[in-house]
């Protein structure tokens, strides 16, 4: 049984700036070792959360490999902490996080290309500009794709119009830009997707910071949550700070009572929910689609009939294909949920399983984690914190590791988790790109 880390002492790490890095063990059997030479060459599909910390802790645990990441963005904007740019006290760019240090202090081979194609049984991947990368292992770490078949009057091309603003980057700029050209009075649809997606506490958080820049330069808006679901991560979390400091500016329709989705208009601004009857007009609209397994990962057969990746849920390998690992938004996971930190770890364990597995040694078996702040204004702070491990085949949580943050906790508490949040931020993304 691994050892239990609790909520305060998770939270006292992110709040010392250790966090990310130091929860997951970076010592053991794994470790690497004064002149060794390990000959292969491990390929990384998509520098993400998962895929950069996996290259870069292969580097780490086993120097002599060949790393090579295949990202088709030169820099990378997370998703996470896009919502405080929406609530305008975070700027766009300090999201944006480049491959130097990967490449320069690590030892990591840069390809900034498309993978288009993967054979898992001729062990090589396709890319747009570079011609066929052989590997000995490969790790694939493709993000999201939107189910745009899942969605009635809407595909891509009305993303301009609609903004999903669920990857990082220029879809955040079109929000933002809505936001402030939004006339005070005005009604902002958020609609949250079904379930499973990136990052569940997500939207909820960005109906808090929208409400926070309408309350601050529109105090006459509105925010409406047209929900698919009954219920939500950290729910009454949210309903309670919603409460306490937006009023009736939030309103949240869950699914059985008429708040589904089922069909929008782009050119009349609509969605339309409750057996098409209910039209909902919307100044400006947030749709974030049904989501599935990134692009490369459906071409290479990696998914399966849900949409997602199955792995060993111990390692990390695809269930269909040997030598193949998936990690991140797009693997099955067990009770671990979609997220940056989620993909953190992941990447780490994956790296200590290679490096094992190339000497011939036992596979690592340490505790994974995630936690989760979220923003309802930039000092009320709400967390969710987890531990998990394996057993019998599935990743599970631990009993009596990780928590919620307390309900009825007094403001002090609430700013003090909102001050953590930040550091968290610059903890995971230096132990991700640093």
């Amino acid at each position: 049984m691994s050892a239990k880390i609790t909520r305060r002492h998770f939270l006292q790490l992110s709040a010392t700036g250790l966090g990310a890095a130091a929860i997951a063990p970076l010592a053991g059997p794994w470790t690497a070792r004064a002149g060794e030479r390990l000959d292969a060459r491990i390929v990384v599909v998509g520098g993400g959360s998962g895929g950069a910390t996996a290259a870069k802790y292969l580097k780490h645990y086993a120097p002599g490999v060949r790393v090579t990441l295949v990202e088709p963005q030169e820099r990378y904007y997370t998703c996470y902490a896009g919502n405080w740019y929406l609530g305008g006290f975070r700027e766009l760019e300090s999201l944006g996080h480049g491959y130097g240090n990967l490449r320069d202090r690590h030892g990591v081979e840069i390809i900034h290309d498309r993978a288009t194609a993967i054979d898992p049984t001729g062990k090589a991947v396709e890319t747009r500009e570079n011609g066929s990368l052989t590997y000995d292992r490969l790790i694939v770490a493709p993000g999201i794709e939107f189910a745009w078949d899942r969605v009635e009057g809407m595909g891509p091309e009305d993303t301009e119009t609609i903004p999903h603003a669920w990857e990082g980057g220029r879809p955040f700029e079109i929000l933002r830009h809505q936001l402030k050209d939004l006339e005070d009075g005005g009604t902002v649809i958020v609609c949250p997707p079904d379930e499973p997606y990136r990052c569940p506490p997500g939207p909820y958080e960005r109906m808090a910071l929208i409400a926070y820049y309408l309350q601050q330069e529109k105090p006459r808006s509105k925010v409406l949550g047209l929900d698919p679901k009954d219920t939500f991560s950290k729910q009454s979390l949210f309903q309670q700070g919603w409460e306490a400091l937006y009023g009736d500016m939030i309103e949240w329709i869950p699914g059985s009572e008429g708040g589904a989705p089922e069909r929008i208009s782009v050119t009349d601004r609509k969605i339309f929910t409750d057996g098409g009857t209910q039209a909902h007009p919307g100044d400006v609209i947030n749709f974030i689609p049904p989501q599935r397994a990134g692009a490369i990962a459906q071409q290479a057969d990696l998914t399966d009939d849900s949409g997602w990746c199955p792995v060993n849920q111990k390692t990390f390998e695809s269930d269909r294909y040997s030598d193949v690992y998936v990690i991140g938004d797009a693997a099955v996971a067990g009770a671990m949920p979609k997220s940056g930190h989620a993909a953190n770890n992941q990447g780490k364990l994956v790296a200590a399983t290679i490096a094992s597995d190339l000497r011939g040694e036992s596979l690592p078996d340490f505790p994974t984690v995630n936690t989760c702040y979220s923003l309802v204004a930039p000092d009320w702070g709400i967390t969710v914190a987890g531990v998990y491990e394996h057993q019998e085949g599935d990743i599970v949580g631990v009993d009596g590791a990780g928590g919620l943050s307390p309900l009825d906790a007094d403001r002090d508490q609430r700013e003090l988790e909102a001050m953590y949040a930040p550091g968290w931020y610059e903890s995971i993304t230096d132990d991700i790109f640093g």
